[in-house]
């Protein structure tokens, strides 16, 4: 598990007042859900064809991208900012992420926007962060379907306020059709309580008599988990420094690269993106087998 390690750029005090104005802004709202429907998705050669990054021959890109996305809480305190700016500029990274990943042509990016874990913080934190992730949604959903991008969410939905389970479900149906790029967001989110249902469910098909014990295999296990129709993630990113899954994608990362980057989340974007692609394709994944050097 190697670590990319890009130094990090010092903050100029133009920046952090560049920041701090930035965070006092608001945009303007985009067109309504429905005249947000009426616009279509592009089409054309996969994104990855027309790259300048991909020139190896036969080189493709990761199927699946997953991302933990750490550190704008560090990167807004090293900078003497309010946390709340640090999330903010963390939201612009998830749009130069989105942008970077179509040109690169993955077709499935999973980002970590708020484990399960994540409501022990205090409260205005999270008031702040449940009003970005509201935000990001009504004033980017239309570009994202513009640009043909499938917005899928995974997490518990049992306890989210009315408000935000309607933006989530109206934007999985709005761009339920597009097909440039997955994205996966993971929200209110832990794989351990993902596991244990998806055992429960298969439990109670064996006490409906509907399954035997013996029919469940991994198969079975993964058609319960809520990533079901999804391939395992080829690549995993986490930035900040840490060395940890914290609770994400367990089962589907058993043959996952990881990579790890030493930036914090606001300050990633194509540039890192590409370094650890480049790095996953210098890896030797054998899922289990020899080598192909030492089979050769």
């Amino acid at each position: 598990m190697r670590r990319l390690l890009p130094r990090k750029p010092r903050s100029t005090r133009s920046d952090t007042q560049s920041h701090r104005a930035a965070a006092s802004t608001e945009p303007e709202s985009p067109a309504s859900l429905a005249e947000i429907e009426t616009q279509t998705a592009p089409t054309g050669m996969p994104a990855w064809e027309r790259s300048d990054v991909l020139q190896r021959p036969g080189l493709k890109p990761p199927q699946h991208v997953a991302i933990i996305m750490d550190g704008n809480g560090r990167w807004a305190k090293e900078r003497g900012l309010p946390r709340a700016v640090g999330h903010g500029q963390g939201v612009d990274a998830v749009r130069r992420t989105v942008r970077a990943a179509m040109e690169l042509g993955v077709r499935y990016l999973t980002i970590y926007s708020f484990s399960s874990e994540n409501w022990s913080r205090p409260a205005d934190e999270i008031d702040d962060l449940m009003g970005l992730i509201k935000r990001f949604i009504r004033r980017d959903l239309a570009e994202l379907h513009r640009n043909g991008v499938a917005i899928r969410v995974i997490g518990e939905r049992g306890d989210l306020e009315p408000e935000m389970l309607g933006l989530i479900e109206e934007a999985e149906r709005l761009t339920a059709g597009n097909t440039a790029l997955n994205l996966v967001v993971a929200f209110n989110y832990g794989a351990r309580a993902e596991i244990t249902k998806a055992a429960q469910r298969l439990a109670a098909s064996v006490l409906n008599g509907e399954l035997q014990v013996g029919d469940i295999n991994e198969v079975r296990l993964a058609n319960c988990l809520e990533t079901r129709g999804i391939p395992d993630p080829d690549l995993l990113i986490r930035t900040s420094g840490e060395l940890r899954l914290s609770n994400f994608l367990l089962w589907q990362a058993a043959y996952t690269e990881f990579v790890f980057i030493d930036s914090y989340w606001p300050e990633f974007g194509r540039e890192l993106l590409s370094q650890a692609i480049t790095e996953f394709h210098a890896r030797d994944r054998r899922f289990g087998g020899l080598s192909k050097r030492s089979t050769a």
